[in-house]
């Protein structure tokens, strides 16, 4: 399962993520990772998530944060949630790249039963039907 958490700069998407994060600390058995862009969270996250920064290993593309979220899930088969803020600012706002990695996203959380939720600076009413449906 995934959700999508979208709206430009200010909307709060990143607070909706950390209320996200706090509720799955308090219900979910599993692990829980959280991938930011630059070291901002570090204070506002519980720390029993583990927070990963995109900018410090480098992830400045899609098939980049593929590999990272492939190589969490191989490492630990525990992790059930996994959260990433900010998806542009990993990626680079590109909205085909975005959609083609909330479309393999949507695949691989199935997969290996997993919860991903992220936050995209977008006008909803710009997003596509495939992204619509995981708003």
């Amino acid at each position: 399962m995934i959700k999508v958490i979208m709206g430009l700069k200010g909307s709060g998407k990143t607070k909706k993520l950390i209320s996200a994060i706090q509720d799955a600390v308090a219900t979910e058995n599993g692990d829980i990772v959280c991938i930011e862009y630059g070291k901002k969270l570090t204070y506002d996250v519980n720390y029993k998530v583990r927070l990963v920064d995109s900018e410090e290993l480098g992830i400045n593309n899609v098939d980049k944060l593929k590999g990272l979220l492939s190589g969490l899930h191989a490492g630990n088969f525990d992790i059930t949630c996994v959260f990433i803020d900010n998806l542009y600012k990993t990626i680079g706002k590109d909205r085909a790249a975005g959609e083609e990695f909330i479309t393999w996203c949507a695949k691989f959380a199935e997969d290996n039963n997993m919860k991903i939720t992220m936050t995209v600076s977008d006008d909803v009413e710009g997003a596509s039907d495939a992204v619509k449906q995981y708003l």
